[in-house]
């Protein structure tokens, strides 16, 4: 990350800023929310469908989503670049609403969370750097980690009690997942709340592309899940026409049937053993590692992690991985999931280094929709 200090004291000049004849401070969220806006205006935030690369930066992400056979397209994503005004930062994030106002609530959390974690991430490095306590040139890795760690259990659960309170969106029976990512020089930080899931692809030894698992699926029948759920009174148990899919039930066992145990939203059953606390975990990025795929379960249902991999490094165009692991998918359902629905399916890839082409191709900042 760089030396903390340095990095603090620019911060500290953003929350110093006077404004105008009230002589208020700028509070952090109006500075994280101000370099959100700004980063739109420089097209450095993509939330369709597309790609994103900046000039100067290794990363390159690709990004696509099809709606399923349910109705509204209740997934969607967004990216970052340059996280925070951080030249090597990047932000990626991918949600899955689900219930009858699934989408209103998967984009809410879309919009607050990259800027709320902005926000708790320098408050929180602020007050690291404030304390006498801590030696900052000790294991800064382990000190990066725990600041964005910190920082991320503070955006989801401010995020989850404002979701709460919000007066248009109805979050009572509808929720979602939220998978995301930030990419902090040659580290990645991983924070998962549902049954999305990311994947690496890193070279072995033998010179194949394998797949690493980054994230848990948290379905209800994980038995930490489960034993959360049921002591708080909450049922964890399947239908008798949907063998080996397990729901999250209310004691009475009629509603809601959430097919996760972790979601924003879904005020039902809180209080029932559902949460929206984050896993969060960090890997170091090796030579090695060449991309990641972020992607709801409309992908992982039907589409294991090693063809994941496959299909995204054999496709020609970088730009165009995610459409064809959608695509791939897509069709999959069509094939193992006969006479059920298509889910929603959403993907985000993020490859770690330039390729040749693309770097002789590289211009301005560009963004292009997926032909």
């Amino acid at each position: 990350m760089g030396n903390f200090s340095t990095l603090f004291n620019g911060l500290a000049r953003s929350f110093s800023i006077k404004r105008g004849k009230n002589q208020k401070y700028v509070t952090g969220k109006q500075v994280s929310e101000a370099m959100a806006k700004d980063a739109k205006k420089n097209d450095l935030i993509l939330s369709s469908s597309g790609i994103i690369n900046v000039q100067g930066s290794s990363n390159f992400v690709s990004q696509y989503s099809k709606r399923g056979q349910k109705g509204v397209n209740q997934d969607c994503f967004i990216v970052w670049e340059e996280f925070g005004c951080q030249e090597d930062m990047i932000f990626c994030g991918v949600f899955d609403g689900h219930g009858p106002w699934g989408h209103f609530v998967a984009k809410h959390v879309r919009e607050s969370m990259p800027s709320s974690l902005l926000c708790n991430w320098q408050e929180t490095l602020a007050l690291t750097s404030l304390n006498v306590n801590i030696d900052l040139n000790s294991d800064k890795i382990l000190q990066r980690f725990d600041i964005w760690k910190q920082s991320y259990l503070k955006t989801c659960a401010s995020i989850d009690r404002e979701l709460e309170q919000h007066k248009k969106i109805d979050s009572y029976n509808s929720g979602t997942t939220a998978l995301s990512i930030v990419r902090q020089g040659e580290s990645i930080i991983i924070a998962n709340v549902g049954d999305s899931r990311a994947v690496l692809a890193t070279t072995s030894d033998d010179g194949r592309l394998v797949p690493v698992q980054l994230t848990v699926d948290f379905k209800p029948n994980l038995p930490q899940e489960a034993e959360r759920i049921v002591q708080c009174k909450g049922q964890v148990f399947c239908l008798q026409d949907e063998p080996g899919v397990h729901r999250v039930w209310l004691p009475d066992g009629e509603t809601p049937g959430l097919a996760m145990s972790r979601a924003f939203g879904d005020y039902c059953v809180k209080d029932y053993g559902l949460i929206s606390v984050p896993e969060v975990t960090e890997r170091n990025i090796s030579s090695k590692d060449q991309f990641v795929v972020l992607a709801t379960d409309g992908v992982w249902d039907v589409i294991s992690n090693q063809e994941a991999v496959d299909i995204i490094s054999s496709t020609p165009e970088r730009g165009k991985a995610s459409r064809r692991l959608v695509e791939c998918a897509a069709h999959a359902w069509k094939h193992k999931r006969r006479g059920i629905a298509t889910d929603d399916i959403s993907a985000v890839c993020l490859f770690f280094h330039c390729s040749p082409s693309s770097q002789s191709q590289k211009t301005d900042t560009k963004l292009q929709a997926c032909s």
